[in-house]
C-alpha cells in the first residue's frame, strides 16, 4: 500500500507533514504527488529521508495550464516538481490528465501535434510528452515512465507502445467493478508493466458513510451496487472499507494500492483497513451474495 496524493492540500502544512511522517512510521514508502498539489509540503516532509521512499510525480498541469502534454510543458512540469520536492529525480513520472479516447487524435500532415478535443496534444505523439520523458530518463531526472487514467482504451494504447513501465487506474478496480481486470490487465501482463490501483475506496463510495446511489463516481450501476454492499455490511457489523481495501490488496497483479488520505487520522484509518482481520466466513458470505472476493 502506498499513499495517493489527491487530497493532501485539504489541511494545513503541519497536518500534511505529520501525515506523511506517520506513514513512514508505519512502513509506508510509496508516495504519489502531482503538480500544484502542495509538492512543497512533500519536499519539507521528506527532507533527509528521500532515499527511503519511492516518489511518484505527474506531468499534467503546471500553474494554470491544464493537461498540456507538449514536450516543453512536460519538461517544465518535471523540473518544477523536482524543485518543489527538493530532489533531483522522480522514481516514476506519470502522464496524467489524458483520460478519454476522443481527447486526442492521431497526428496527421495537417494536425502534426494530434490536437483533439479541447485542443489537447497527444502525449504519445512524436516529439511530445512520452518522447520528452524518455529524454528526462536519459538525463537521470526520471527513472520510470507511466500513464494514469480511467479509460481502458487510453491505458491499452499507452501500454501497446511498449514504452510505458506502469499504469495507474482509478475507479475501475474495486468491490463494485473489476473492469480493469477484464479490459486492461491482459495487456499489462503481455507488456510486463506494473499497476497502481488508485481509489480503492471508490472515492468515498466504499469509505464507510452511506453511498449516494446516484453518484457518477461508480459509473453505470456502480454506485447502486456499492449501496447494496454497504447495506449488507452494516447489517452484519462489518466495515466495508476493510473489505474494499483488502480486496484491492489481494488483486492478482504486481503493483501498488493507493488510497488517498489527507492527515494522520486518515493515514491510520487506511492502515487499519489494510491490516484488520476479516474472518473467512465474512468473505465467503460476501462472495456468495455479490460474486466478489479476494
Amino acid at each position: 500500500m502506498g499513499l495517493g496524493g489527491a487530497w493532501w492540500g485539504q489541511g494545513t502544512e503541519a497536518e500534511c507533514i505529520a501525515g506523511i511522517h506517520r506513514s513512514l512510521d508505519l512502513g509506508i514508502d510509496f508516495f504519489d504527488t502531482y503538480p500544484g498539489g502542495f509538492e512543497e509540503r512533500w519536499g519539507a516532509a521528506l527532507a533527509g529521508c528521500r532515499d527511503r521512499v519511492v516518489l511518484q510525480g505527474k506531468v499534467s498541469s503546471v500553474a494554470q495550464r491544464r493537461s498540456d502534454h507538449t514536450a516543453a510543458a512536460t519538461r517544465d512540469s518535471v523540473e518544477q516538481s523536482l524543485r518543489a520536492l527538493r530532489t533531483d529525480y522522480l522514481d516514476i513520472a506519470l502522464i496524467h490528465g489524458y483520460d478519454q479516447p476522443d481527447e486526442v487524435v492521431a497526428p496527421s500532415a495537417d494536425n502534426p501535434e494530434g490536437r483533439g478535443k479541447n485542443g489537447m496534444v497527444d502525449p504519445l505523439a512524436p516529439g511530445q510528452a512520452l518522447d520528452e520523458l524518455e529524454k528526462l530518463r536519459d538525463e537521470g531526472k526520471v527513472r520510470f515512465i507511466g500513464l494514469g487514467g480511467r479509460s481502458a482504451v487510453v491505458l491499452r494504447r499507452a501500454l501497446e507502445t511498449g514504452r510505458v513501465d506502469v499504469v495507474l487506474t482509478y475507479l475501475e478496480y474495486n468491490l463494485f467493478t473489476q473492469a480493469f481486470a477484464r479490459d486492461v490487465l491482459p495487456t499489462v501482463r503481455a507488456q510486463g508493466a506494473g499497476v497502481e490501483l488508485a481509489s480503492p475506496l471508490g472515492m468515498g463510495l466504499l469509505a464507510g458513510p452511506r453511498p449516494d446511489p446516484e453518484s457518477p463516481r461508480g459509473g453505470e450501476g456502480g454506485a447502486a451496487r456499492a449501496l447494496a454492499m454497504w447495506e449488507w455490511c452494516r447489517a452484519r457489523g462489518v466495515e466495508i472499507r476493510h473489505l474494499a481495501m483488502q480486496f484491492c490488496l489481494a488483486a492478482p497483479v504486481e503493483g501498488i494500492v493507493l488510497p488517498g488520505p489527507a492527515n494522520v487520522q486518515q493515514v491510520d484509518e487506511a492502515y487499519e483497513a489494510a491490516t484488520a482481520p476479516i474472518p473467512p466466513e465474512i468473505w465467503q458470505a460476501f462472495e456468495a451474495e455479490f460474486g466478489v472476493g479476494p
